[in-house]
């Protein structure tokens, strides 16, 4: 009995999601690809004015050193990227459903 609950403390324990401090590179990484996002939705003419307060938001983090805040802005500016993008390809034909014949 003793030791299925040590193998069941030791499993919880190794799935459980490490929680660290992100630093410099995990900051670069998610700007980078926020940054990637925002230019294609732009691309799309499709850029939402909130995607540009976050990535600005992770960029003046990044630069004060806060990189929990900057990578959490980041994700946050990819996310609102990818949404927009989506609106822009699902909304490009579904017009013509509400086209009045």
């Amino acid at each position: 009995m003793k030791r299925s609950l040590a193998l069941a403390m030791l499993l919880v324990s190794s799935l459980a999601p490490s929680a660290r401090a992100a630093n410099e590179a995990d900051y670069k990484a998610a700007y980078a690809a926020a940054e990637a996002a925002s230019k294609e939705a732009a691309g799309m003419r499709n850029q939402w004015t909130v995607t540009v307060s976050a990535l600005t938001a992770a960029k003046r983090a990044g630069e004060g050193g806060d990189f929990d805040r900057a990578v959490a802005a980041a994700k946050e500016a990819e996310a609102l990227a990818k949404a927009s993008i989506f609106q822009a390809t699902s909304e490009k034909e579904a017009w013509k459903a509400m086209e009045i014949r």
